[in-house]
């Protein structure tokens, strides 16, 4: 029997060892990938420290937001370049070199100097690694998804392509557990002056493990199929988006599939981090325990509905996981803030903070790679506030009338035009300081599970985290099998990393721009909430059921 036979065959037999060690390779080098990744957000406020001049908290701030967004931008390119690589020469070696060039780009991070050291080029230099980065990753899953489905049984894709679709999680889990070992080992001097490179700098050794073991790996049977059949295509770029029957497979798996699954997984997770240390006050130590726990608690679901997916499709678990989703955002956030940050929900029902300007001098504050400079008063006072997650209302004011600010009726003045006096005034009147007594602290693990607030914060998190399975857990499947295997690596990959890279990975700075612009700490959600609710709608009617399909067909 060949090996594509082999591995189109019988559902109901057990998985062979060949294929078993397909999925442990596969998904080392993919978790290594996504650990590589994610070091970058994980360690965001050290990374600005080092290379960004000054001590300007939102220009880091915004340094941190441009640093995370470069990454995901180029996904997409990525994503052609490596994708195109992938089916025109292989699945095996187009992921050894992404895996490669990740890996060396997040060594060479480790070891950058400092601003104090070379002054400006620390921050470009930071940035080309982040760029280097998000091209070798948009080549990365594609590939990994492609090789697995491809040595799968038919009737079994959904669950043996589920064990990467761990990876992104494992990856990330897997870079808070190495951040926080160095953190409870180090004193918080010695962590900020050195220890944060080491986590970039042992990636190194993660990489050579990772490439031995996919060395021991064959090509794909479906691939080896097409090459000798001669089938393969001269142009994957053209055939997959240049001819319209195969364009709009890609249109509809990005809107009615991969744009509502990227904001659930990033909303569940990233966002979810960046809502718990930048809205919420809450220590990055203590954030960073709470979603490693319900990383840790939630994982095995991505397998669950990956197995689940073989029996029902994946359509019914996909957008049952954007609509819940949508609708269980404001209550669950909100549930959030008030067991992490009381003193804060407490604020915002209670200090009525009121500004009123100009309407002509408010800007939307939409900046979603960080570059725009806001220098008008309303734009930096808000800004301002936004950043120390201070709830105001915005009322129009004659045309040409200056910046106004009161504090629960009383005027407070903001003459500096920079907002500092007046978020100083709103602490006063009872919002929370970082560091405030009343915000969850939980250093180790041992006492987040002394503490009934720490676990109930994680059950919250560990709820968003079930979101994030059920729409990842399906998605390598479904693409895999929306598209020929001739343009399958270039097809599938182009709609994900768009996906993924600018609906998902857009989404913190994207949110924040929201909630700067209204002055409500929540208003964030309502991106998320959007574009799930238009995923749910247009994969509804748009996006075929695809389990029942065989992958191993060229056409």
């Amino acid at each position: 029997m060949s090996t594509a036979t082999a591995a189109a065959g019988d559902k109901h037999r057990p998985m062979t060892a060949e294929e078993r060690k397909v999925i442990i390779a596969s998904s080392a080098g993919t978790v290594f990938e996504w650990y590589d990744f994610y070091l970058a957000g994980s360690l965001a406020a050290n990374i600005a420290a080092n290379f960004v001049p000054g001590t300007n908290d939102t220009a880091r701030f915004i340094f941190v937001l441009f640093g995370f967004a470069a990454g995901f931008a180029v996904r997409p390119f990525g994503a052609l370049f490596f994708g195109r690589l992938g089916d025109l020469i292989g699945r095996k070696y187009t992921f050894l070199v992404t895996m490669t060039l990740m890996g060396l780009a997040t060594f060479v991070v480790g070891l950058l100097p400092s601003y104090e050291t070379i002054g400006y080029a620390a921050p470009v230099a930071f940035i080309v690694c982040r760029l280097a980065q998000g091209l070798a990753l948009g080549g990365e899953y594609g590939g990994a998804a492609t090789y697995v489905a491809e040595h799968s049984p038919n009737g079994r894709r959904g669950f043996y392509t589920s064990w990467i679709q761990t990876t992104a999680t494992v990856g990330l889990f897997l870079s808070l557990i190495v951040i926080l070992t160095l953190r409870l080992s180090m004193t918080p001097e010695a962590f900020a002056a050195w220890g944060w490179r080491v986590p970039f700098l042992i990636s190194i050794i993660l990489l050579a493990l990772s490439i031995w073991i996919r060395l021991q790996l064959a090509e794909s049977p479906a691939f080896q199929k097409m090459k000798a059949e001669g089938t393969n295509s001269k142009a994957p770029i053209a055939e997959a988006f240049g001819r319209w029957d195969n364009a709009k497979i890609a249109v509809f798996a990005l809107l009615g599939g991969t744009a509502g699954q990227a904001v659930v997984w990033y909303t569940g997770q990233f966002y979810a981090l960046f809502f718990l240390t930048q809205t919420l006050k809450v220590d990055g130590t203590t954030a960073n325990l709470l979603i490693a726990l319900s990383l840790l608690a939630g994982t095995p679901f991505f397998i669950l509905f990956g197995w689940l997916s073989d029996k029902i499709g994946r359509k019914p678990i996909l957008l049952a996981g954007c609509l819940i989703a949508a609708l269980t955002y404001f209550p669950l956030f909100g549930n959030l803030a008030k067991i992490a940050n009381p003193a804060l929900i407490n604020a915002t029902e209670n200090v009525k903070l009121v500004l009123t300007s100009d309407p002509a001098e408010c800007s939307l504050l939409f900046d979603p790679v960080g570059v725009r400079v806001f220098t008008k008063p309303c734009d930096v006072v808000r800004r301002t506030l936004a950043n120390n997650s201070i709830h105001y209302d915005l009322q129009p004011a004659a045309v040409g009338a200056p910046l106004k600010a009161s504090i629960n009726g009383a005027d407070v003045s903001v003459a500096d035009n920079n907002g500092t006096a007046l978020v100083a005034a709103a602490q006063a009147a009872g919002y929370p300081k970082p560091g405030d007594a009343s915000i969850l602290k939980t250093p180790t693990f041992g006492e987040m599970f002394a503490s009934s607030r720490a676990l109930a914060a994680a059950g919250v998190l560990f709820i968003l985290v079930v979101f994030v399975t059920m729409v990842y857990g399906p998605i390598a499947a479904m693409l895999v099998e929306l598209f020929p295997t001739r343009i399958r690596y270039t097809g599938m990959s182009l709609p994900y990393h768009i996906g993924n890279g600018w609906f998902g990975g857009f989404l913190p700075p994207t949110a924040f721009a929201i909630v700067a612009s209204t002055g409500n700490i929540f208003a964030g959600l309502w991106y998320p909430i959007v574009v799930a609710l238009m995923t749910f709608v247009i994969g509804l009617i748009f996006v075929p059921e695809t389990k029942d399909r065989d992958i191993y067909a060229n056409d």
